[in-house]
């Protein structure tokens, strides 16, 4: 295996439901997107009398942060009819689907559309949304938030910065190559699977129009300061050279004439296959934790639930940067020491710290 698809094979989120748990601004961000879903799914052609309808929820993590918008979908359905629903959950081979199942079936504490469903069917699969999920022309409305911007491979290392908002030259123009071929792929594979008059309604983290990104919205830039924290243990001789360079985030935040371009372009693959973009806009979604710690005022309260949502989404990556020479042992000591420095930074400094959310809200259709 090679060593940039070894490092994107380090991407998982947190497991056993800690996931849904720790990133209540993921669930924000999809609450935020449910009537733009249920606007899009008035206007697919339904499915004929003994049809059924077919969804899916792409890069779905452990299905939590969803579950109202699945609500939501089902009772529209069943308030203009009573075909059976069937809705495919996927995402890549190391996600936690065992955790999906249970918060799908209502064994968790999350509360669950599906017991008492009737007529509603969940399936899972491990195919990405970089690889075809369903048969050609049947999936009437496809889902996906805050996933697309994982790459399919590490395009390079970052010398000097472990994200792509760090980057320059020719390393940043790499990053952009990459995130370009991967976003055709995921096009071309749903406009095979789109019915005609289907519906892809879309929610990536994005560079806004003034430059904003995740974790940079005002005040402390969280990417800029995962790199200082990493380059400090760098300096002080406790990772090495080559282990920093590892650090590099397989992401990619597209702008919003990157989204669009395949799909306003008549020359491109995506635009001759059917696919149109109907809308996009970029939205801000605060960080819930640091609005809530301008409520209760208590920076040591903030940084215990703050640093969990970022630790959820990275520690996989960072800890995959580790040398395999380190014993386990060590490569979770080190991790424990790298997040209590950033907890310790939010508890003595706690303003500007936040992790807002930047992303563009995209709805896509097949004509």
């Amino acid at each position: 295996m090679s060593t940039k698809k070894a490092q994107a094979d380090n991407i998982t989120m947190s497991s056993g439901g800690l996931y849904s748990l720790a990133t209540l601004g993921a669930k924000d961000v999809i609450d935020k997107a449910t009537p733009i879903v249920l606007a899009a799914l008035a206007t697919v052609p339904q499915p004929s009398q003994n049809g059924n309808w077919c969804f899916s929820d792409m890069g779905c993590a452990d299905g939590g942060t969803s579950l109202d918008l699945w609500r939501a979908v089902v009772q529209s359905i069943r308030a203009g009819g009573n075909n059976d629903i069937q809705i495919v959950y996927a995402d890549q081979v190391f996600n936690d689907f065992n955790a999906l199942a249970k918060i799908l079936h209502g064994h968790t504490v999350f509360d669950s559309y599906l017991p008492g469903s009737s007529d509603v069917h969940v399936l899972q699969s491990a195919s990405s949304f970089y690889q075809p999920i369903l048969p050609k022309q049947s999936l009437h409305l496809g889902f996906s938030a805050t996933a697309m911007h994982w790459l399919s491979e590490m395009p390079c290392n970052i010398s000097n910065h472990i994200h792509m908002v760090g980057a320059t030259g020719h390393e940043k123009e790499a990053f952009a190559t990459q995130a370009a071929l991967d976003w055709h792929s995921i096009l071309l594979h749903r406009s095979r699977e789109l019915v005609s008059g289907g519906k892809l309604v879309l929610v990536n983290f994005c560079i806004d129009e003034k430059g904003h990104h995740l974790g940079n919205t005002g005040g402390v830039n969280m990417f800029d300061n995962f790199n200082k924290n990493w380059q400090t243990f760098l300096e002080q001789g406790t990772i090495t050279e080559e282990e920093y360079k590892s650090m590099t985030l397989p992401q990619y935040y597209n702008n919003v004439e990157e989204f669009s371009n395949p799909l306003t372009d008549t020359e491109s693959e995506a635009y001759r296959a059917g696919l149109r973009l109907d809308s996009i806009q970029t939205e801000i979604v605060p960080c819930p934790f640091a609005a809530a710690f301008q409520k209760h005022g208590d920076a040591a309260k903030f940084a215990k639930a703050y640093i969990p949502t970022i630790r959820s989404w990275n520690e996989s990556v960072f800890k995959g940067a580790l040398s395999d020479t380190r014993s386990a042992a060590e490569k979770d000591e080190l991790i424990e020491a790298y997040y209590s420095l950033y907890e310790q930074q939010v508890r003595e400094n706690p303003e500007g710290h936040g992790m807002g959310y930047v992303h563009a809200y995209m709805t896509v259709s097949k004509v």
